[in-house]
Parts: structure tokens; C-alpha cells; sequence
């Protein structure tokens, strides 16, 4: 992931309202609303924590209570340690890495609680922004090796060789911390932000499982095999319209591995391509002599707004099932725009750092939404009373 540094301070929030303008797009804020600061994950695999992270600093908020930073690290750990028994307990069997899934932060707020930034930076190594490369490898490494079984069965000791793999690099979790001159533990902490974990649904959009029932999506990053609630398509976008129309944020999983998605630029595209019997002469003959690749890559070269493919749930799922729809990252969706053409996109709040041209934001169209989304989680208020009917929520 891109380095980074923070636009503002940690714990102030950023009004994002503004009209861009940039390279043939003109970008009108419809809905914004008002977040804490972008974040940097650097060269990290923890998008899933700073987007899920992000989000319940604003849930804060939401509910009144005060802007506060709070620690990504402190989920991530514990995590990886919770990662780390599944993995040994099923024999090597099961995923480890540093990915993870957006309900790993609800997670971690129930069973651990929560501490703030300042308290937990996770950063004792040596570094001033997480560099995860080796602390990746040597987990895996060690996990690796216990499974392997060298002395024929598994140690009691593993957990503690674990737990000193991850107090080197990330430190020791505090069992008491003061803030603000008031002494808490991660779980009285955690209780004192007014946040219940039960409050929230995780909601997705597939085929091959039946509608408005849960099942677990099936991609590695979900280790804890947690279920999400299948709702049709438009259904899925109806979430957002209302959560971002009532003042909730949404965190968003998607597959940002298309051409289409241009983060420097700022904006995220599912262009149609070109069809050969509507060009003409010289076009057409630069055309047949492009290979399939070059005429592939084609589509992505834009500098504006362009025509874009309809998804229907057909095409979103066979993307799935082939594989070219795949879990690659967590963001926030912060707001509605529309671009100089009346093209409706969501504001998302990445965690790449603010050297870009919005400051850490990037337009998302509709298109791109409806093909690429793998699941979103969101307050259980801002879901529409008929589909939260449908689902068991209300």
C-alpha cells in the first residue's frame, strides 16, 4: 500500500464538501458527510481494520459523543493472535495472513474492547508508520512450523512464543491505560463510546445462495467464517442511499484490482468498451491492429466521464464465480456526488494516505459499485425498514 502521512490531526474531523475538478471531471458533493482524518495503513494488509476503524470513530460521533482516534493496531493484533489458534487448531488448513474481513472489527470490540491511538500505536520496531513485511513473515513462519509438529505434538508454550512475536513489533496490550484522567481497560473503554457491536449488519448480494437469508462468503479474508446477509442488488445500493441520507457511513469491501479503479486520479469506472461496428475509417484501422490486450486496456484510458457497462446480479456473479471480482480492499463510503453529466458516485474514504488529488478521497460510479462490492457493513438504523423486515433485523 502507498505511504502516507495524515491530512490533519488525528482526531479532527474533516469536512470533505467541495467540487472538484480535474482532467474532464467535475465532481459535486450531493450528501457528505463529516469524518475523522484519513488515515495512512502504509505498507500494511490492515485495510479491513483503518476502514471498519474509521467508521466507529464516526458511529462516535453519530451518537454524540467526541471525535476521538482510535487504535487500528490494538484490533490487529489481536487478530493475529485469534488467527493464529484458528490456523493451528485446524492443522494449517485455514487461511493466515494479514487480510481480514469487516466484521473483524466488531469482532474484536466485543470479545477485547478497544483502546485509543495514543495508548496503542503498534509501532515498536523501529518504524514510524507500519511496515507489516517482516512481521508478516515471521508469524507465518512460526505458525507454520508449530503446525508442522516437530516434537509430534503441539507445545503449551506456543501461544506465549506467539504472543512475543507481537509484543516486539507491536507491544504489549495494556490491561489498564488512564485517558483524559480516567483509568480504563480496553473492555470499560470500549463500553464507554456508547458503541454495541450487536447493532450492526454486514449485508452482501450473490446467487448462489438464497436471498434474505445469511451465509458465509466464501473468500479467504473471512477466517472467522462470519455470515452476511444476502439481499438482491438494487437492495444493496438502496443500504447506502439511506444510511448516507440519514448520516451514517458506510465501510465497503471491494475489488479495486480493475483498470477502472484510478486512485491517483481519484475515481473509480466500469467503462464500456468500444464495439467495432460503430467506428469509421482510420478508426476502425488502428483498431484491428491492436491486439487483445491493447484493446482490453483501451477502455481504461479516459480522462472524463464515460459510457459504463449495466450490471445486472448475472453478470456481478459470474465476475465472482470467475474470480475476476476478488476481495482486495476496505473503504468507507462518506457521501453522494454527481459528476457534470448527472452521474451519481459514492464518496469513499480510503486509507492510502492524502498525496493524492482529493486528499484521500476518490469518486466511486454506480456501475463500479454493483460489480465490485463484496459486502458492506452498516448501522442496523440505516437500513430501509422493508428490507430490514426481510432480513430479520426489525
Amino acid at each position: 500500500m502507498a505511504a502516507a502521512v495524515l491530512s490533519a490531526s488525528a482526531s479532527e474531523p474533516v469536512d470533505s464538501a467541495k467540487t472538484d475538478s480535474v482532467a474532464g471531471f467535475e465532481f459535486k458533493d450531493i450528501i457528505t458527510i463529516p469524518v475523522t482524518s484519513v488515515k495512512d495503513q502504509n505498507k500494511s494488509g490492515t485495510c479491513w481494520c483503518f476502514a471498519g476503524t474509521s467508521f466507529f470513530e464516526n458511529e462516535i460521533r453519530k451518537v454524540g459523543g467526541d471525535s476521538i482516534d482510535l487504535s487500528e493496531m490494538f484490533t490487529v493484533r489481536h487478530c493475529y493472535a485469534d488467527k493464529a489458534d484458528r490456523y493451528v487448531r485446524m492443522y494449517g488448513g485455514t487461511n493466515f495472513a494479514p487480510g481480514g474481513s469487516i466484521l473483524d472489527v466488531p469482532y474484536v470490540w466485543e470479545h477485547y474492547g478497544a483502546v485509543p491511538e495514543e495508548v496503542y500505536t503498534g509501532l515498536q520496531y523501529g518504524e514510524d508508520k507500519h511496515v507489516h513485511g517482516e512481521l508478516d513473515a515471521a508469524l507465518t513462519a512460526y505458525v507454520k512450523a508449530v503446525t508442522s509438529k516437530p516434537n509430534r505434538r503441539v507445545s503449551t508454550a506456543w501461544k506465549k512464543g506467539l504472543d512475543g512475536i507481537l509484543d516486539a513489533y507491536l507491544g504489549e496490550v495494556p490491561e489498564t491505560f488512564k485517558y483524559k484522567g480516567k483509568t480504563y481497560t480496553p473492555q470499560s473503554f470500549a463500553a464507554s463510546l456508547g458503541i454495541d457491536p450487536a447493532n450492526y449488519v454486514a449485508l452482501t448480494s450473490f446467487m448462489h445462495h438464497p436471498y434474505y437469508k445469511p451465509f458465509v462468503v466464501e473468500v479467504p479474508d473471512n477466517w472467522l467464517w462470519a455470515p452476511y446477509q444476502n439481499i438482491k442488488l438494487d437492495e444493496l445500493r438502496d443500504v447506502v442511499d439511506n444510511a448516507l441520507k440519514n448520516g451514517y457511513t458506510v465501510v465497503w469491501a471491494a475489488d479495486v484490482s480493475e483498470g477502472g479503479f484510478k486512485w491517483r486520479e481519484g475515481v473509480a469506472l466500469m467503462p464500456k468498451g468500444k464495439i467495432e461496428s460503430d467506428m469509421e475509417g482510420t478508426e476502425l484501422s488502428r483498431w484491428v491492429k491492436l491486439s487483445d490486450k491493447e484493446r482490453e486496456d483501451s477502455k481504461f484510458e479516459f480522462n472524463g466521464p464515460v459510457e459504463e457497462i449495466k450490471v445486472t446480479p448475472e453478470m456481478r456473479q459470474d465476475m465472482f464465480d470467475r474470480q475476476e471480482t476478488t476481495d482486495d480492499h476496505g473503504m468507507e463510503i462518506v457521501g453522494l456526488a454527481e459528476d457534470r453529466l448527472g452521474n451519481r458516485y459514492y464518496k469513499v474514504k480510503n486509507s492510502w494516505n492524502t498525496n493524492q488529488i482529493y486528499d484521500g478521497f476518490l469518486y466511486v460510479s454506480m456501475p463500479y459499485f454493483d460489480a465490485k462490492t463484496m459486502n458492506i457493513l452498516v448501522n442496523k438504523a440505516a437500513v430501509p425498514d422493508k428490507i430490514a423486515r426481510k432480513i430479520g433485523i426489525r
